[in-house]
């Protein structure tokens, strides 16, 4: 395990974009043409995607008069437009499957044995009325040495966190977790994330919960692999990063590229018009991310665990996080802690040392650990990860002492 910092540097082979840990988006077209073909052909489809989307759109306004007319008269006669029923039919299916995950994300174990943690699930309104399935671990003394929120990576859910909960608990830290839209039992899609800015805004609705209910106890932020992502860019935001007492990211989303250029030059564009659609490429198991054989059977057999195919708007929003924070490196300033696996395939290892390198921040640490791989928290050594975040959380909590 290398426990330092030091420079970026970049990687020969690009990685490829994947669906946080359980997919992976592979080539549209093989590289049968030279670069300068390719982009000239990405623009040309980006023009005609253009064109076809604003033909579309007028032709809709066209419609509008008179569709309006007759389903006013359909919807007298008990019926509605086509378009409408099959909204209905679409949202009614998406409100039973988010009961479905619901239920099936209560019935998750919330303690391994019983040694007093106390312990309970909830439900929070997200920043756009949605519903967030919600957890929380505190110690069996009454009294939080502090506090971390736990932001699970994308197609997962905050149940499969256990472990590490009873962990943090045994060390007198209060542990709360949130599925994001659309995973676990929250409200949305399965496995659709209409914006990864979403879910910043829903933590700090979580955030605020939290501290109105702990006044006064320091918090920290934990987020892995894309949640990481996401939990570094809700960091550089003033008034979340002032309620923080610092951030943990394991193996984060921070270098991620399309499996090829044309991909990335035509994603914006299927993002606006078919935002929902599924790449029927993608690999349902994905790459290997951990070492355990039982952790990766446990995690492909949970149901609420997302193996579809990812989904377009969900891949361009991945896209475009990463390009913001990679050109953001620097303006980082919370405290923080970056951990990665010299082996994982699925994020770039390279990427949080250049993080490490650049950020502002006065307080950082780096740990990459030889031959792990992306899910460190269910790796075999997962304790000794663990171990090493408290570690980290407790150093901070002496500095905040001392300083204080």
């Amino acid at each position: 395990m290398e426990r330092t910092g030091g420079g970026g540097g970049g990687r020969g082979d690009e990685m490829m974009m994947t669906s946080g840990a359980t997919g992976r988006i592979v080539p549209v077209f093989r590289s049968v043409l030279s670069r300068r073909a390719l982009l000239r052909v990405a623009v040309a489809l980006h023009s005609l995607f253009l064109w076809l989307l604003l033909l579309a759109r007028g032709l809709r306004l066209r419609r509008a008069g008179s569709e309006t007319s007759a389903s006013a008269l359909e919807a007298g006669a008990g019926g509605g437009s086509w378009n409408a029923r099959r909204r209905r039919r679409l949202q009614a299916a998406e409100e039973e499957d988010v009961r479905r995950r619901r239920a099936l994300a209560e019935e998750v174990p919330m303690e391994e044995v019983d040694r007093g943690t106390r312990w309970a699930t909830f439900l929070v309104t997200g920043a756009r009325r949605n519903a967030l399935f919600c957890r929380l671990w505190a110690p069996a003394a009454d009294e939080m040495r502090g506090i971390l929120v736990i932001i699970h990576g994308l197609n997962e859910h905050s149940g499969r966190y256990l472990h590490f909960a009873e962990q943090l608990t045994a060390c007198g830290f209060g542990v709360y977790a949130m599925d994001w839209i659309g995973h676990g039992g929250s409200d949305g899609l399965h496995g659709y994330v209409p914006s990864l800015d979403y879910v910043i805004e829903d933590i700090e609705v979580l955030l605020d919960k939290i501290m109105m209910e702990n006044p006064g106890v320091p918090c920290f932020l934990l987020g892995h692999s894309t949640g990481g992502a996401v939990v570094l860019k809700a960091s550089l935001y003033p008034h979340i990063r002032e309620k923080l007492e610092g951030i943990v990211l394991t193996s984060p989303a921070l270098r991620v590229k399309p499996a090829h250029p044309i991909v990335g030059a035509v994603a914006p564009i299927f993002s606006l018009v078919a935002p929902k659609f599924q790449f029927k490429g993608a690999n349902k198991r994905g790459i290997p991310v951990s070492r355990d054989p039982a952790a990766l059977l446990a995690k492909y057999s949970d149901p609420l665990v997302y193996t579809g195919p990812i989904r377009v708007r969900t891949g361009h929003e991945i896209l475009r996080m990463s390009s913001y924070l990679l050109h953001s490196l620097k303006k980082v300033t919370v405290p923080f802690m970056v951990l990665h696996g010299t082996a994982d395939r699925v994020t770039d290892p390279l990427a949080s040392r250049e993080l490490y390198g650049a950020a502002a921040s006065m307080h950082k640490e780096l740990r990459l650990y030889d031959g792990f791989l992306h899910d460190l928290l269910f790796e075999p050594e997962r304790d000794e990860v663990g171990a090493e975040i408290i570690g980290w959380m407790d150093g901070m909590l002496r500095l905040r002492r001392q300083t204080g």
